[in-house]
Protein backbone atom coordinates (compact mmCIF):
# COMPACT_ATOMS: atom_id res chain seq x y z
CA UNK A 1 0.00 0.00 0.00
CA UNK A 2 1.33 3.29 -0.95
CA UNK A 3 2.17 5.50 2.37
CA UNK A 4 -0.38 8.24 1.07
CA UNK A 5 -2.92 5.68 1.33
CA UNK A 6 -2.02 4.22 4.30
CA UNK A 7 -2.01 7.30 5.93
CA UNK A 8 -5.33 8.00 4.64
CA UNK A 9 -6.71 4.33 5.65
CA UNK A 10 -5.14 4.74 8.86
CA UNK A 11 -7.23 7.64 9.68
CA UNK A 12 -10.38 6.63 8.82
CA UNK A 13 -10.58 3.62 10.98
CA UNK A 14 -8.81 6.03 13.47
CA UNK A 15 -12.16 7.77 13.20
CA UNK A 16 -13.88 4.49 12.97
CA UNK A 17 -12.48 3.79 16.57
CA UNK A 18 -13.54 6.62 17.94
CA UNK A 19 -17.29 6.70 16.82
CA UNK A 20 -17.14 2.96 18.33
CA UNK A 21 -15.64 4.33 21.43
CA UNK A 22 -18.30 7.27 21.56
CA UNK A 23 -21.29 5.81 20.78
CA UNK A 24 -20.66 2.19 22.41
CA UNK A 25 -24.05 1.17 23.60
CA UNK A 26 -25.37 2.20 20.62
CA UNK A 27 -23.11 -0.30 18.68
CA UNK A 28 -22.83 -3.33 21.13
CA UNK A 29 -26.90 -3.01 20.44
CA UNK A 30 -26.33 -3.38 16.67
CA UNK A 31 -23.79 -6.02 17.19
CA UNK A 32 -26.06 -7.87 19.22
CA UNK A 33 -28.58 -7.43 16.66
CA UNK A 34 -26.03 -8.56 14.10
CA UNK A 35 -25.52 -11.60 15.39
CA UNK A 36 -29.10 -12.31 16.15
CA UNK A 37 -29.20 -11.93 12.24
CA UNK A 38 -26.37 -14.07 11.63
CA UNK A 39 -28.12 -17.14 14.10
CA UNK A 40 -31.55 -16.44 12.57
CA UNK A 41 -30.96 -16.33 8.56
CA UNK A 42 -27.34 -15.87 7.26
CA UNK A 43 -26.26 -19.03 9.25
CA UNK A 44 -29.59 -21.60 8.79
CA UNK A 45 -29.83 -19.67 5.05
CA UNK A 46 -25.83 -20.60 3.57
CA UNK A 47 -23.91 -23.55 5.78
CA UNK A 48 -26.31 -26.42 4.46
CA UNK A 49 -25.67 -25.14 0.90
CA UNK A 50 -21.97 -24.46 1.48
CA UNK A 51 -21.37 -28.01 3.16
CA UNK A 52 -22.94 -29.59 0.11
CA UNK A 53 -21.52 -27.63 -2.28
CA UNK A 54 -18.17 -28.58 -1.26
CA UNK A 55 -18.98 -32.61 -1.11
CA UNK A 56 -20.23 -32.24 -4.26
CA UNK A 57 -17.29 -30.51 -5.99
CA UNK A 58 -15.18 -32.99 -3.95
CA UNK A 59 -17.01 -35.98 -5.17
CA UNK A 60 -16.97 -35.01 -8.96
CA UNK A 61 -19.93 -32.52 -9.51
CA UNK A 62 -17.59 -30.40 -11.76
CA UNK A 63 -16.70 -33.22 -14.56
CA UNK A 64 -20.36 -34.73 -13.81
CA UNK A 65 -21.83 -31.72 -15.11
CA UNK A 66 -19.67 -31.01 -17.59
CA UNK A 67 -20.90 -32.94 -20.76
CA UNK A 68 -24.56 -31.47 -19.24
CA UNK A 69 -23.84 -27.75 -18.66
CA UNK A 70 -21.59 -27.77 -21.97
CA UNK A 71 -23.85 -25.92 -24.00
CA UNK A 72 -25.17 -23.43 -21.71
CA UNK A 73 -21.56 -22.10 -20.70
CA UNK A 74 -20.57 -22.09 -24.47
CA UNK A 75 -22.22 -19.33 -24.70
CA UNK A 76 -19.57 -17.64 -22.36
CA UNK A 77 -16.83 -19.52 -23.76
CA UNK A 78 -16.11 -21.76 -20.69
CA UNK A 79 -16.03 -25.19 -20.50
CA UNK A 80 -18.85 -27.54 -18.84
CA UNK A 81 -17.52 -27.68 -15.49
CA UNK A 82 -17.69 -24.00 -14.84
CA UNK A 83 -21.88 -24.60 -15.28
CA UNK A 84 -21.82 -25.95 -11.36
CA UNK A 85 -20.23 -23.21 -9.67
CA UNK A 86 -22.95 -21.57 -11.89
CA UNK A 87 -25.45 -23.31 -10.88
CA UNK A 88 -24.80 -23.92 -7.33
CA UNK A 89 -24.59 -20.19 -7.12
CA UNK A 90 -28.02 -19.76 -8.21
CA UNK A 91 -29.52 -22.31 -5.86
CA UNK A 92 -27.13 -21.89 -2.61
CA UNK A 93 -26.75 -17.69 -2.90
CA UNK A 94 -23.90 -15.52 -1.65
CA UNK A 95 -21.13 -16.56 -1.93
CA UNK A 96 -21.00 -20.08 -2.71
CA UNK A 97 -20.57 -19.33 -6.90
CA UNK A 98 -17.55 -17.54 -6.24
CA UNK A 99 -16.44 -20.76 -3.71
CA UNK A 100 -17.57 -23.52 -6.20
CA UNK A 101 -15.36 -21.32 -8.76
CA UNK A 102 -12.34 -21.55 -6.09
CA UNK A 103 -12.60 -24.96 -4.82
CA UNK A 104 -12.88 -26.24 -9.68
CA UNK A 105 -9.54 -24.10 -10.23
CA UNK A 106 -7.58 -25.86 -7.36
CA UNK A 107 -8.80 -29.18 -8.79
CA UNK A 108 -7.54 -27.85 -12.28
CA UNK A 109 -10.78 -27.54 -14.11
CA UNK A 110 -10.68 -24.25 -14.64
CA UNK A 111 -7.82 -22.20 -16.16
CA UNK A 112 -6.79 -18.71 -14.46
CA UNK A 113 -8.44 -16.71 -17.08
CA UNK A 114 -11.63 -18.87 -17.10
CA UNK A 115 -12.38 -18.97 -13.30
CA UNK A 116 -12.02 -15.15 -13.29
CA UNK A 117 -14.18 -14.73 -15.83
CA UNK A 118 -16.48 -17.04 -14.05
CA UNK A 119 -16.25 -14.79 -10.68
CA UNK A 120 -18.22 -11.99 -12.95
CA UNK A 121 -21.43 -13.72 -12.50
CA UNK A 122 -21.21 -17.00 -11.00
CA UNK A 123 -21.93 -15.44 -7.59
CA UNK A 124 -25.51 -14.69 -6.72
CA UNK A 125 -28.09 -14.03 -3.69
CA UNK A 126 -29.81 -17.51 -2.66
CA UNK A 127 -33.35 -17.91 -3.66
CA UNK A 128 -34.92 -18.14 -0.17
CA UNK A 129 -33.91 -13.94 0.35
CA UNK A 130 -35.73 -12.96 -2.76
CA UNK A 131 -39.02 -15.05 -2.61
CA UNK A 132 -39.65 -15.27 1.55
CA UNK A 133 -37.47 -12.56 2.91
CA UNK A 134 -38.23 -9.66 0.26
CA UNK A 135 -41.10 -11.11 -1.23
CA UNK A 136 -43.24 -12.57 1.70
CA UNK A 137 -41.99 -10.15 4.32
CA UNK A 138 -41.17 -6.78 2.58
CA UNK A 139 -43.56 -7.07 -0.19
CA UNK A 140 -46.10 -9.23 1.45
CA UNK A 141 -46.66 -11.18 -1.98
CA UNK A 142 -44.79 -14.35 -2.89
CA UNK A 143 -45.42 -13.31 -6.46
CA UNK A 144 -43.35 -10.50 -5.90
CA UNK A 145 -40.59 -12.39 -4.88
CA UNK A 146 -40.62 -15.24 -8.07
CA UNK A 147 -40.37 -12.12 -10.02
CA UNK A 148 -37.22 -10.74 -8.24
CA UNK A 149 -35.27 -14.40 -8.40
CA UNK A 150 -36.29 -14.65 -12.65
CA UNK A 151 -35.05 -10.57 -12.84
CA UNK A 152 -31.45 -11.88 -10.63
CA UNK A 153 -31.21 -15.06 -12.50
CA UNK A 154 -31.63 -13.35 -15.96
CA UNK A 155 -29.49 -10.61 -14.97
CA UNK A 156 -26.73 -12.55 -14.25
CA UNK A 157 -26.68 -14.64 -17.38
CA UNK A 158 -27.07 -11.32 -19.25
CA UNK A 159 -23.88 -10.32 -17.12
CA UNK A 160 -21.88 -13.20 -18.10
CA UNK A 161 -21.72 -12.15 -21.80
CA UNK A 162 -19.49 -8.84 -20.48
CA UNK A 163 -17.02 -11.34 -20.07
CA UNK A 164 -17.49 -13.61 -22.79
CA UNK A 165 -15.25 -11.40 -25.28
CA UNK A 166 -11.55 -12.60 -23.73
CA UNK A 167 -12.57 -16.09 -23.80
CA UNK A 168 -10.59 -18.67 -25.93
CA UNK A 169 -12.30 -20.30 -28.76
CA UNK A 170 -14.04 -23.54 -27.84
CA UNK A 171 -11.44 -25.37 -29.63
CA UNK A 172 -8.34 -24.27 -27.60
CA UNK A 173 -8.44 -25.70 -24.29
CA UNK A 174 -5.44 -25.44 -22.19
CA UNK A 175 -6.49 -27.87 -19.66
CA UNK A 176 -7.46 -31.62 -19.74
CA UNK A 177 -11.07 -31.23 -19.29
CA UNK A 178 -12.68 -34.53 -18.22
CA UNK A 179 -9.23 -36.41 -16.66
CA UNK A 180 -10.36 -38.92 -14.88
CA UNK A 181 -11.88 -37.93 -11.18
CA UNK A 182 -9.96 -38.83 -8.31
CA UNK A 183 -13.07 -37.90 -5.92
CA UNK A 184 -12.79 -39.01 -1.99
CA UNK A 185 -14.57 -41.41 -0.01
CA UNK A 186 -18.01 -40.29 0.81
CA UNK A 187 -17.02 -40.06 4.44
CA UNK A 188 -14.05 -38.18 3.54
CA UNK A 189 -15.66 -35.94 1.55
CA UNK A 190 -18.41 -34.88 4.15
CA UNK A 191 -16.04 -34.40 6.77
CA UNK A 192 -14.08 -31.98 4.65
CA UNK A 193 -17.28 -30.27 3.33
CA UNK A 194 -18.30 -29.43 7.12
CA UNK A 195 -14.64 -28.74 8.01
CA UNK A 196 -14.42 -26.14 5.27
CA UNK A 197 -18.42 -24.89 5.50
CA UNK A 198 -17.22 -24.07 9.45
CA UNK A 199 -14.42 -21.82 8.32
CA UNK A 200 -16.17 -19.76 5.60
CA UNK A 201 -19.25 -19.10 7.99
CA UNK A 202 -16.93 -18.04 10.49
CA UNK A 203 -15.72 -14.78 7.77
CA UNK A 204 -19.18 -14.93 6.12
CA UNK A 205 -20.97 -13.92 9.85
CA UNK A 206 -17.97 -11.81 10.75
CA UNK A 207 -18.62 -9.71 7.95
CA UNK A 208 -22.15 -9.27 8.17
CA UNK A 209 -21.74 -8.30 11.97
CA UNK A 210 -19.05 -6.02 11.28
CA UNK A 211 -21.22 -4.00 8.32
CA UNK A 212 -24.26 -4.21 10.03
CA UNK A 213 -22.58 -2.33 12.29
CA UNK A 214 -21.69 0.12 10.13
CA UNK A 215 -24.79 0.40 8.46
CA UNK A 216 -26.68 1.38 11.68
CA UNK A 217 -26.12 4.97 11.41
CA UNK A 218 -26.97 5.04 7.82
CA UNK A 219 -30.30 3.82 7.98
CA UNK A 220 -31.78 6.25 10.68
CA UNK A 221 -31.27 8.63 8.06
CA UNK A 222 -34.81 7.50 6.82
CA UNK A 223 -34.18 9.36 3.19
CA UNK A 224 -33.57 7.77 -0.28
CA UNK A 225 -29.96 8.51 0.48
CA UNK A 226 -29.51 6.39 3.84
CA UNK A 227 -31.63 3.41 2.08
CA UNK A 228 -29.07 3.40 -1.30
CA UNK A 229 -26.11 3.79 1.45
CA UNK A 230 -27.27 0.71 3.24
CA UNK A 231 -27.98 -1.08 0.04
CA UNK A 232 -24.47 -0.39 -1.21
CA UNK A 233 -23.11 -1.90 2.01
CA UNK A 234 -25.08 -4.94 3.66
CA UNK A 235 -27.88 -6.53 1.79
CA UNK A 236 -29.42 -7.81 5.04
CA UNK A 237 -29.59 -4.32 6.66
CA UNK A 238 -31.56 -2.99 3.91
CA UNK A 239 -34.88 -5.17 4.34
CA UNK A 240 -36.32 -2.71 6.93
CA UNK A 241 -36.21 0.12 4.84
CA UNK A 242 -37.42 -1.23 1.65
CA UNK A 243 -41.17 0.07 0.87
CA UNK A 244 -43.63 -2.02 -0.79
CA UNK A 245 -43.86 -0.04 -4.06
CA UNK A 246 -42.38 -0.03 -7.27
CA UNK A 247 -39.00 2.02 -6.27
CA UNK A 248 -38.63 -0.34 -3.34
CA UNK A 249 -39.08 -3.26 -6.14
CA UNK A 250 -36.58 -1.19 -7.90
CA UNK A 251 -34.04 -0.60 -5.43
CA UNK A 252 -34.66 -4.14 -4.29
CA UNK A 253 -33.05 -5.83 -7.32
CA UNK A 254 -30.91 -3.62 -8.06
CA UNK A 255 -29.29 -4.01 -4.25
CA UNK A 256 -29.67 -7.61 -4.47
CA UNK A 257 -28.13 -7.69 -8.09
CA UNK A 258 -25.38 -5.74 -6.65
CA UNK A 259 -25.12 -7.62 -3.12
CA UNK A 260 -22.72 -5.32 -1.41
CA UNK A 261 -19.84 -4.23 -0.24
CA UNK A 262 -19.89 -6.95 2.52
CA UNK A 263 -20.49 -9.67 -0.19
CA UNK A 264 -17.68 -8.57 -1.56
CA UNK A 265 -15.75 -9.28 1.40
CA UNK A 266 -17.13 -12.53 1.89
CA UNK A 267 -16.39 -13.44 -1.18
CA UNK A 268 -12.58 -12.23 -1.02
CA UNK A 269 -12.52 -14.08 1.86
CA UNK A 270 -13.21 -17.51 0.39
CA UNK A 271 -10.93 -16.73 -2.32
CA UNK A 272 -7.98 -16.14 0.16
CA UNK A 273 -5.44 -18.73 -0.96
CA UNK A 274 -7.07 -19.58 -4.47
CA UNK A 275 -4.99 -16.51 -6.49
CA UNK A 276 -7.85 -15.33 -8.16
CA UNK A 277 -8.38 -11.84 -8.53
CA UNK A 278 -11.80 -10.48 -7.16
CA UNK A 279 -11.57 -7.59 -9.86
CA UNK A 280 -13.98 -9.09 -11.85
CA UNK A 281 -16.25 -10.51 -9.39
CA UNK A 282 -16.81 -6.57 -8.51
CA UNK A 283 -17.28 -5.51 -11.95
CA UNK A 284 -19.98 -8.02 -12.72
CA UNK A 285 -21.87 -7.11 -9.55
CA UNK A 286 -21.76 -3.67 -10.36
CA UNK A 287 -22.97 -4.33 -14.18
CA UNK A 288 -25.68 -7.19 -12.52
CA UNK A 289 -27.22 -4.72 -10.44
CA UNK A 290 -27.36 -2.12 -13.42
CA UNK A 291 -29.18 -4.33 -15.19
CA UNK A 292 -31.40 -5.63 -12.43
CA UNK A 293 -32.49 -2.16 -12.04
CA UNK A 294 -33.42 -2.02 -15.31
CA UNK A 295 -35.49 -5.15 -15.69
CA UNK A 296 -37.41 -4.81 -12.37
CA UNK A 297 -38.33 -0.92 -13.81
CA UNK A 298 -39.19 -2.85 -17.02
CA UNK A 299 -41.99 -5.04 -14.96
CA UNK A 300 -42.71 -3.38 -12.30
CA UNK A 301 -45.86 -1.65 -13.84
CA UNK A 302 -47.25 -5.17 -14.43
CA UNK A 303 -45.63 -6.88 -11.07
CA UNK A 304 -47.23 -4.00 -8.68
Amino acid sequence: MKPRRRTGTCLALCGLLIWFLADAGEVRTAASAGLALCGRSVIPALFPFMAASTMLVSLGFGEWASPRLAGLMSLYRLPGPAGSALLLGLVGGYPIGARTAAELYKKGLLTTDEAERLLGFCNNSNPAFLLSILGGGVFGSPRVGVYLWLIHVLSALLTGFFFRGSGKTPGQQVLPRLAPCQSPSLSAALVEGIKSACGSMVYVCGFVLFFYVLATPLAKLGSPLGTGLVGTLELFSLTPLLAADRLGFVAASACTGWGGVSILCQTAAVLEGSGLRLRNCVLGKAVQGLLAAGLAAAVSFYVL
